[in-house]
């Protein structure tokens, strides 16, 4: 059989399927079909928070010397104990009547369920503890104490915390609830109910973008509509894999998610919709216009989607729990999504029919108004010079990735946690700090053989920043160190004590291992920057393929890659230069360059695969350049509505309290921005005007362009025009 039939024949058979979804009786079965699956999945979407695990275990990598070392304190503690801190202070000193209420408090607190070991400053005098409780200034007193809530902590400490402030408000005091119980509170404060107003917020944000493109008061319900049933399937789904097959969902990967899910859905309904709105224009029949809409969408629809999933799904070779988790649950959440959107959607457009367009209904046989559009204009400027566009827009954005040298990777300190006020556990810690106070709840602590112990202690005797160890405790063969660090648990002093912890009691121990909150910070970090190395290759290797796959071509799809990596690195320097200058935030987490890595190559490819499907889909008949200019026109205010869509939804995480959160939401909101402005619309169509057929080597399917003069020329124009 020719080679020439094979398309043919996948064309005849494709347009088959996408018929008979939408056809005057199947899109009723599509409809009740989705709908039927949607309820039953979506009555489960609200328990998906039953199922969260936001303990500390489910962000560690399990081959990290701190998280062994967990494994082995239970001889010593239960692995749900939290060390917590209550700091007092008075700018005008501390008087004995409020440190007297001190001393009162602790019979309270202990009343609290779970609350153990409470040390006050009168009581770590009577048992001899070495660790100051009031500050030499007076100003500050602290105790402590530990809860256990088991794996409900996460859930309880905001109460547990209110509960303490109301507990230990004292006049002319300022009480803050620090230490590790603290941070706890603060960040399960900050995610609580916020789930349900990030929503909200990311729905305004799509619907007033599409009553913008679409300029019809009905139409942007049914892409609404659809994303949401889309949403609510996926948490339904992942209900279930949470709870029977082990996948690890946290707060993280749920809020992510719900951005992701909107934000992609209604992209692909743009893309679909826009096609849709031009076969109406060919086509009487709504039916056969959706079966060929579908036909010629549902492949890049799918490609994009496709390149998504298998972007999140390299997240799996990650060594950091949470980073592994959420990559296949979001990868689950796109995969439904993307069924819906080319199921649920289709049957609700053919069964709305036009006037759903209303006011700018397409009737048949009407011109289509991007053939003279904005996008149309842009390509006539490109193609009379487009070496001297993209070498130019190249140098432009290598300029702006300069910008990444600004950013710091070495992790977030406790200041800058949270975005906007400071919380508790932030200024009470800043307290300790200031007044030379030891946060004894976060100790640095070593299990040994029991054997070692002594040798161990004396070993961690003398080290900068950290107090002399405490008597060993031991237990059967096993024994635990513990020694109070005298800066932040995350300070760079704390983190430089530990490094020479470990290289001490190394020495003298082979099964010495060391943890405590600084060590485990530190494990988190090396084990970012390993991921960082190992699944940044992974992805762009994935992604290669499926664009390969996709355009049946190697020049293409390496040009594409190069694109978006430049998008990517121009993103990521501007984002330092507004971390720095207008946030006032010069810290990332180690795992943020891989975060926005993998969201914007997944992301930001899918407006090159809207792009390139199209010239492609054009080049058969007009040639490359002439194509290219075609898919520009055609393509252009979809896929800048759909860049909007996505930027708006992931612009919405800076609306959390949590610096993570705004930094990741304002680097993929620029870098969409960029792919969809700049780099698709200028660098991808310049380069297509350049190469002309050769983009698609080696195939050789651009007999038109092997005819046509150099891209800008008299000559070419006239040839181009001849061919309209």
């Amino acid at each position: 059989m020719p080679m020439s039939v094979v398309p043919e024949r996948l064309f005849s058979m494709h347009r088959q399927i996408a018929g008979k979804l939408t056809g005057p009786f199947t899109k009723w079965i599509v409809l009740v079909v989705v709908l039927i699956a949607a309820v039953g999945l979506g009555s489960f979407a609200g328990k998906l928070l039953d199922v969260q695990d936001n303990e500390i275990s489910s962000w560690l990598p399990e081959s990290a010397e701190s998280t062994q070392a967990i494994e082995r304190l239970d001889a010593f503690q239960d692995p749900n104990d939290m060390g917590t801190t209550v700091v007092y202070y008075n700018e005008d000193g501390l008087t004995d009547a409020q440190l007297a209420a001190i001393e009162e408090h602790a019979a309270e607190i202990e009343e609290i369920e779970g609350v153990t070991e409470v040390v006050t400053p009168a009581r770590a005098q009577a048992a001899g503890i070495p660790i100051p409780y009031v500050s030499e200034d007076g100003q500050v007193a602290k105790l402590d104490f530990t809860i256990n809530r088991g794996d409900e902590v996460w859930y309880d400490m905001p109460d547990v915390a209110e509960d303490i402030r109301d507990l230990t408000r004292t006049d002319g005091v300022e009480v803050y609830v620090a230490g590790a119980g603290g941070q706890t509170a603060d960040q399960a404060a900050a995610f609580e109910g916020f789930e349900g107003r990030l929503l909200l917020i990311t729905l305004l944000a799509v619907i007033l973008i599409l009553l913008v493109s679409y300029r019809s008061p009905v139409l942007w319900i049914l892409p609404i509509f659809t994303a949401v049933v889309g949403l609510g399937m996926s948490m339904g789904l992942l209900y279930f894999l949470a709870k029977h097959a082990g996948l690890t969902i946290n707060g993280q990967t749920q809020f992510i998610m719900m951005v992701l899910v909107i934000g992609a859905g209604t992209d692909y309904a743009l893309l679909l919709v826009a096609r849709y709105r031009e076969e109406l224009r060919r086509h009487e029949d709504r039916h056969e216009a959706m079966a060929f809409a579908l036909h010629r969408a549902a492949p890049a629809i799918l490609a994009s989607a496709a390149t998504v999933v298998v972007g999140l799904l390299c997240l799996m070779f990650a060594e950091l729990n949470s980073t592994a988790g959420l990559g296949p649950a979001n990868a689950v959440a796109i995969a439904v999504t993307f069924v819906v959107m080319v199921t649920l959607l289709p049957a609700l457009l053919v069964i709305c029919g036009r006037w759903v367009f209303w006011p700018f209904v397409p009737h048949f046989g009407t011109d289509e108004p991007t053939a003279s559009g904005f996008w149309a204009r842009i390509g006539s400027s490109i193609d009379k010079r487009p070496r001297v566009v993209w070498v130019g827009t190249a140098l432009v954005l290598g300029a702006l990735c300069l910008g990444f040298f600004r950013l710091d990777t070495s992790g977030v300190p406790s200041d800058e946690i949270y975005a906007g006020d400071e919380v508790d556990s932030v200024i009470g810690q800043e307290l300790l700090n200031d007044h030379d106070l030891v946060d004894a709840s976060t100790p640095v602590q070593v299990v040994a053989p029991a054997a070692d112990a002594e040798a161990v202690a004396e070993a961690m005797t003398g080290i900068e920043g950290l107090d002399d160890p405490m008597p060993p405790l031991v237990e059967g063969d096993t024994a635990l160190i513990q020694a109070s660090l005298q800066a932040d648990s995350i300070a760079e002093e704390s983190k430089d004590a530990v490094i020479e912890v470990r290289e001490r009691v190394h020495a003298v121990s082979d099964e010495a291992q060391v943890t405590g909150w600084t060590a485990l910070t530190m494990d988190i970090e090396t084990a970012s920057e390993r991921d960082n190395k190992v699944i940044i290759p992974i992805v762009l290797i994935a992604v290669l393929l499926i664009l390969v796959a996709l355009l049946r071509a190697l020049l293409a799809p390496v040009l594409l890659i190069g694109t978006v990596i430049l998008s990517f690195g121009a993103a990521l320097g501007i984002s330092g230069l507004v971390f720095d200058l207008i946030y006032g935030l010069d810290h990332v987490d180690p795992g943020f360059p891989l975060f926005a890595f993998v969201f914007l190559v997944a992301l930001g490819i899918d407006y090159n695969i809207f792009l390139m499907t199209r010239v492609r889909e054009e080049t058969a008949q007009h040639g490359t350049r002439r194509g290219s200019l075609i898919a520009l026109s055609s393509t252009g205010g979809v896929i800048t509505s759909a860049g909007f869509v996505l930027a708006a939804t992931f612009a919405m995480l800076a609306t959390m309290p949590m610096t993570f959160a705004l930094q990741i939401g304002t680097t993929i909101a620029l870098g969409v921005l960029l792919d969809t402005m700049i780099v698709r619309s200028v660098l991808v169509t310049a380069l297509n005007l350049d190469l002309g057929g050769k983009i698609w080597w080696p195939s050789k399917i651009d007999s038109v362009d092997r005819s046509l003069p150099e891209p800008g020329s008299e000559p070419e124009r006239e040839k181009v025009a001849a061919l309209d």
